[in-house]
């Protein structure tokens, strides 16, 4: 059996597929009805009733003045959502900000950089301007997470954290504007960077591990097993802080936006330079370089040090504190010659068993 509707329930479903609910902080369009005594009844697409624009929130000044006809189309802040006893309240002087507000969300989303002017220090950051609108940034997001005296009245890039018209929340962040510009020059700069080309750079930082080198704004990593063929106890032995260096980069890592720099293979390898030089069975004097409980490291030739196990350097047990001590000369014979796996093996005990 076919169900019909009659024209006031058509009329009624008509009413409820335009209906429609507005929220407080939404822009909707309307259509100036007519004057009130305190203001103007508009039309609003979708509103069960007439809304409300009072004369105080039509302009955002006293001297501002704003002249309203009737069939005026306009847009509208939703200043009070409509009830079942009560239609909207709307503004107008409110809707400047109302549009601020989304381009501060947009802005938000698509992750783009806005300019905010600091107009005060408060605790645990600093209050901006931005769009007429206030908004803070906290200590943690500032550039040097620290408080922001030195801020004061300049305008300075900043991302949309958060952007609340309803709670009238505007959180933003010096820090991650800083983080992108800095990964958009380090992009550019590693761009015109390769693997084996020979830059310019200076020392910006050292530690144990090896320096930073600056390197046309980004810094670049020079570690300590990079910077001598020889053996050296700390970075400062051979680079000074300040200091302007030739250097090789050895690995660029887009990814991370790294590069590894290298100053010992500005020289030629000594292990290449002493290939032909020595052989097995040979036997050379070397300079005792480091003592260890398995053995002693031993300089052959200039950047080029070979092992001699503690169980060569006599057919007892020994120890090798008490026999060898750094730089002290000996003879050794060279038992395994391997410059191209960078390995020498040495001995002692064999010298003295042929003698």
């Amino acid at each position: 059996m076919t169900q019909t509707l009659d024209l006031d329930d058509f009329e009624k479903l008509l009413e409820e597929s335009f209906s429609k609910s507005h929220s407080v902080a939404d822009i909707v369009e309307g259509t100036i009805l007519r004057k009130d005594k305190d203001g103007y009844l508009v039309g609003i697409r979708g509103a069960k009733t007439e809304a409300f624009l009072p004369e105080k929130e039509i302009s955002t000044s006293d001297d501002e003045v704003v002249n309203l006809e009737v069939g005026d189309i306009k847009e509208f802040y939703v200043l009070k959502e409509e009830t079942d006893e009560d239609g909207m309240i709307l503004s107008l002087k409110r809707l400047a900000f109302a549009q601020a507000w989304a381009q501060l969300n947009d802005a938000k989303v698509q992750g783009d950089t806005i300019l905010a002017k600091v107009v005060s220090v408060v605790k645990g950051g600093v209050l901006v301007d931005v769009a007429d609108l206030k908004g803070f940034i906290p200590t943690s997001q500032l550039r040097n997470g620290a408080p922001g005296e030195n801020l004061m009245d300049q305008k300075i890039e900043v991302k949309v954290l958060e952007a609340d018209p309803k709670k009238n929340k505007l959180i933003l962040s010096q820090r991650l504007a800083i983080a992108e510009q800095r990964d958009q020059v380090v992009d550019n700069i590693l761009s015109t960077l390769e693997e084996d080309q020979i830059v310019k750079g200076e020392v910006v930082r050292i530690a144990d591990f090896g320096a930073f080198v600056d390197i046309n704004g980004i810094d670049g990593l020079l570690p300590i097993s990079e910077i001598s063929w020889s053996r050296i106890k700390h970075p400062s032995d051979v680079i000074s802080l300040g200091e302007t260096i030739e250097v090789k980069i050895i690995k660029i890592d887009n990814e991370l936006k790294r590069i590894s720099l290298s100053l010992k293979r500005m020289g030629e390898d000594p292990w290449q330079q002493i290939e032909g030089q020595f052989s097995e069975g040979q036997v050379i004097t070397g300079t005792v370089n480091k003592v260890t409980g398995f053995g002693a490291f031993i300089n052959i030739f200039p950047g080029v040090e070979a092992l001699l196990p503690v169980s060569e350097m006599s057919d007892e047990n020994v120890n090798p504190f008490n026999l060898y001590k750094v730089g002290d000369s000996l003879q050794v014979l060279i038992k395994k010659f391997t410059p191209q796996e960078h390995r020498i093996a040495l001995s002692v005990k064999d010298i003295n068993s042929e003698n």
